[in-house]
Parts: structure tokens; C-alpha cells; sequence
């Protein structure tokens, strides 16, 4: 016979508790494939009413004035239909999926692209990688590995929403320069941060400031830290290389990650601290978790899940996988005889995934949200037809006109400006690789003709390459953040915007001090 004591049933304050945790733990109450309803403010429902009509207005005054010199009836078209778009994605009178569409049908109609490139964009590795990370995000759902997780980071760091906030971006700083695949960095902090949000009080039919913040810094987190090293995203390498073949001068990893970093760090710090201040300050309420019995009750409720079950373990393998090809990425060749890309790595966990007895999912337990699968084909719809239409190169002329920049001008006010242009470029470009491919070569030739060092101008702009954070169509990160319903588009812009300004002068500072010591500019 034991002689040890049974354990004490719990009080009904406790089991009440642990009731209502296990409830907010529930990420299925979060499921991102349902388009969540939220109540508009008063000045979304303003913006709704008025944002219908802009956007017609938009097009039609783009479309039916004579079309500048240099620009193609096609392009003048695209341009058009992009302006009606990004209106209506930014003021929301319809779904932003349907807005999409709607794009996509124009570009057809339209002539500004042929149907056959317009529907082929649904076959981009980008979309297949956004479909792939759908899936590897649910085996963490399913298998409550996020939820452990995020139990393990409130225990150690969320006795207050600053602290929590703070491990997110140190976080992201960890991950940020050994994935450099950000769709893939996003998919595996989603889940623990719904499960944060959640315990804080936020969902998305529930907004609160911390659910802003917490998803918009991680957006920022996500996308900027990558500028911070050349590996970060493949745009930084594409830039690198137009440098040194255009130019001449060779920029080092450690060059840029010197260079880069430093701004990176100061933004981040300042984005933790403004940003509950600020931006989207937090009530009283809210800087604490929203649950009975705070930090004991997470305690018991992580101690109640035992240890690591078969199937945890077989969902930190099959992910473990995954991030260790994206990781390695660069050694493919020479161990295997071929490369695996960050689509075909995360295609190979999905097909683990579900195999029949290895697996952990069926097809419909994997949460895809395929309206979020339309927005972002719109997008790059748009984004690519400005490209192949000439508009795009067209567009950054003429902004660069505006400047009258001749030989003899101060290199400041060229710098600036190219700084500017770059920075909030993403706001209308959706593709970095486009924006990459059209700007860094112009900004080498700008620099030649005004007798500039190529370098003090092209690398500067190449840091920006990856501070895509204005609208949820800017980047694969930003789709998969807004599709959990945290933050509306106006609070996107909002703190993009913000944060998108203050990068603007931090750069221009560090080119008048950092940049200059390093002799960067001159």
C-alpha cells in the first residue's frame, strides 16, 4: 500500500482558472483559413465609405489622362489599376482578397498583361511557400509544441507585456541570421504569438493595443532584422552582386553586417519602447496576462502538460528538418549533388507531414487560408505587370526628376532622397528582388554620372531593401501577420509608416557619422 498522499483537488478558484487558460490555449478558436469579422471604429467606417469611390476616382484620372512620354499604354493601365488597388486595400470597402481580383481582372481587360502571366502568378514559389509554411505552422498547433513553447517563454519573461515584447525581438534577432527565409521565421513564432496575444486578451475579434503591437513589432522584427546581414533575404545578395559588377567594390559580409546592424538594433529598441507609448499605448489592463491566478496559473498549466509527448517530438523533428535545410542551404550542392530552395525544404516537411503513420496531419486539419493565397496573388500580380510594363522604371525616373539633379550637386541631397525613395518604394513595389533589380543598378549610375563613389549611395539604399513594413501586401511576412486578424490595414500604415520615418533618419544620421567613419560615404 502507497504511503504517498494523493494529490489535493484543485480549488474552485484554481480549476477556474485552469478552465480559462486551457480555453485561450485553444489555438483553434484562432483558425487564420476563416476571414475573422471585427467592428470597424468610426474612423474605418469612414474610411470604407470614402476609400469605394477614391479608388474609382484613382483610376479613372490615371487612365483617361494622356499618356506621359516614355510610359506605354500598357503601363499607363497597370498604373492605373494598381492605384484603384492600393486605395482599396488601404481603406478596406471590400475584402482585400476581392480587391485582388479585381485588380487581376483589370490587368486582363485592360491589357496592361496577358491572362496567361496574370493567372500563372498563383504558380509562384512564393505562394507555394506561404501554402508549405501554412501547413508546417498547423503541425505545431495540433501537436500543442506552440503552446508549450509559448508557456516556456511567459514563464521566463511575461510578468509584464514589456518583458514578453522584449523576448520577441530578441527573438527574431536570434533567428534572423540563421533562417534567412522570413515567411519561414514568421510560421514559427505565429503560433506562439496567438498563444501570447491570446493569454494578454487579444484576438481577432478583440483587437486590444498589445495585440498591435505584439504582431507589428514582430512584423518589423521579422523584416528588419534581415537587413541587418547580408544573408538575410536573397535581395540583399542580388543588390551585393550589382555592387561589385557594376562598380567594382566588393562589400564583405562583415562589411555590411557592421555597417547595417548597429541601425537595426537602435530601430528595434526604439520600435519596443515607443511603440506601447506611443504608437498603440497600452491601457492599464493590458501591460499584465488577462488570466486568474497570473504567473502560478501558467506555471501549473505548463506543469500539467507533462513531458514531451511522441508526437511533439515528431512535430520538432519534422520542423527541425526544414529549418536546418533552409540553414544549410548554401552546402546543398556539395552534399547532396543538387540544391534545395526554401520551397522545395519546406515541401519536404509538408510530405512528411502526411505521410499515413509518420505524419501528424490530414488534409483538412492543415489551416490554410486560401483568401490570403488571392491577396497575395493580386499583389504580385500588380507588382509584377509594373515591372514587365516598363512603369516601374518609368515611375523612379520620374521621381528622380523631380530632384533636377545635376553634376555639382550636394551629395546629401542625393543621398537623402535616394534613401527616401527606397525606403517607402515598397509601398507601391510588392517584390524586394523587383525593387532590387530596378533601383541598385539606377542609384550605381546616378552615383557615376555625379561623381559619387557607387558605394556611398547603392549600399546605403541596399540596407533598405528589406524594410517592406507599410501595408500587408509588402511582403510575405506582412500577408501571413494580417491574416490573424490583430491589426487592421490603417494600423499597418500606421506604424509602418512610423517606423519607415524614423529608418529615414537613422540613415541619414549614420551617413553623416557611422557610414562616414567607416568610409562608406564621404
Amino acid at each position: 500500500m502507497s504511503l504517498s498522499p494523493e494529490p489535493e483537488p484543485a480549488s474552485g478558484a484554481e480549476s477556474e482558472s485552469e478552465s480559462e487558460l486551457d480555453e485561450l490555449l485553444d489555438l483553434n478558436r484562432h483558425k487564420l483559413s476563416v476571414v475573422p469579422g471585427t467592428t470597424p471604429t468610426t474612423s474605418e467606417r469612414w474610411m470604407k465609405y470614402l476609400g469605394l469611390p477614391a479608388g474609382v476616382i484613382a483610376f479613372l484620372a490615371l487612365y483617361y489622362c494622356p499618356t506621359p512620354v516614355g510610359l506605354t499604354a500598357a503601363g499607363q493601365a497597370v498604373i492605373a489599376s494598381f492605384a484603384l488597388a492600393l486605395v482599396w486595400w488601404v481603406t478596406e470597402p471590400v475584402a482585400t482578397h476581392v480587391t485582388s481580383l479585381c485588380l487581376m481582372a483589370l490587368l486582363v481587360f485592360l491589357d496592361g498583361w496577358d491572362q496567361a502571366r496574370v493567372l500563372g502568378v498563383l504558380g509562384l514559389d512564393v505562394i507555394w511557400l506561404n501554402v508549405m509554411a501554412f501547413i508546417l505552422s498547423s503541425i505545431l498547433v495540433k501537436t500543442r509544441l506552440a503552446n508549450r513553447l509559448a508557456l516556456k517563454l511567459l514563464v521566463t519573461f511575461g510578468q509584464s507585456s514589456g518583458r514578453i515584447l522584449l523576448a520577441f525581438a530578441l527573438l527574431q534577432l536570434a533567428l534572423a541570421p540563421l533562417i534567412p527565409a522570413t515567411a519561414a521565421r514568421t510560421v514559427m513564432t505565429l503560433p506562439i504569438m496567438l498563444v501570447v496575444a491570446a493569454i494578454y486578451g487579444s484576438s481577432n475579434d478583440n483587437r486590444t493595443n498589445f495585440g498591435r503591437n505584439l504582431f507589428l513589432q514582430n512584423l518589423v522584427g521579422i523584416n528588419v532584422f534581415s537587413s541587418g546581414f547580408m544573408t538575410g533575404s536573397t535581395a540583399n545578395l542580388i543588390a551585393v552582386a550589382f555592387i561589385a559588377s557594376l562598380s567594382g567594390e566588393k562589400v564583405y559580409y562583415t562589411d555590411w553586417m557592421i555597417a547595417s546592424l548597429p541601425i537595426v538594433l537602435v530601430t528595434m529598441g526604439l520600435t519596443w519602447f515607443f511603440g506601447p507609448r506611443l504608437l498603440f499605448p497600452l491601457a492599464e489592463g493590458e501591460t499584465r496576462p488577462r488570466i486568474s491566478g497570473g504567473m502560478e496559473a501558467l506555471e501549473r498549466q505548463l506543469d500539467r502538460m507533462g513531458a514531451v509527448s511522441f508526437d511533439e517530438k515528431k512535430a520538432a523533428v519534422v520542423f527541425g528538418l526544414v529549418v536546418f535545410l533552409w540553414v544549410t542551404d548554401r552546402f546543398h550542392l556539395a552534399w547532396f549533388g543538387f540544391e534545395i530552395d526554401a520551397v522545395m525544404a519546406a515541401m519536404v516537411g509538408a510530405i512528411i507531414t502526411f505521410l499515413p503513420r509518420v505524419g501528424l496531419l490530414k488534409w483538412n486539419e492543415a489551416d490554410i487560408p486560401w483568401h490570403l493565397m488571392l491577396f497575395s496573388a493580386g499583389a504580385y500580380a500588380g507588382g509584377m505587370a509594373l515591372d514587365a510594363t516598363g512603369a516601374a522604371r518609368w515611375a523612379v525616373s520620374l521621381v528622380f526628376g523631380l530632384f533636377n539633379i545635376e553634376k555639382g550637386v550636394n551629395f546629401w541631397v542625393v543621398y537623402v532622397g535616394v534613401i527616401a525613395i527606397m525606403m517607402y518604394s515598397h509601398l507601391v513595389f510588392t517584390s524586394k528582388t523587383m525593387r532590387t533589380i530596378i533601383m541598385i543598378p539606377f542609384f550605381v549610375l546616378v552615383a557615376k554620372q555625379l561623381g559619387f563613389k557607387a558605394m556611398s549611395l547603392a549600399l546605403p539604399a541596399a540596407f533598405t531593401i528589406d524594410w517592406v513594413i507599410g501595408l500587408p501586401i509588402s511582403a510575405k511576412p506582412n500577408v501571413i501577420l494580417f491574416s490573424t486578424g490583430q491589426y487592421s490595414v490603417l494600423d499597418n500604415v500606421r506604424y509602418g509608416l512610423a517606423v519607415a520615418t524614423l529608418g529615414v533618419v537613422l540613415f541619414t544620421v549614420a551617413g553623416l557619422t557611422w557610414f562616414r567613419f567607416l568610409g562608406i560615404t564621404p
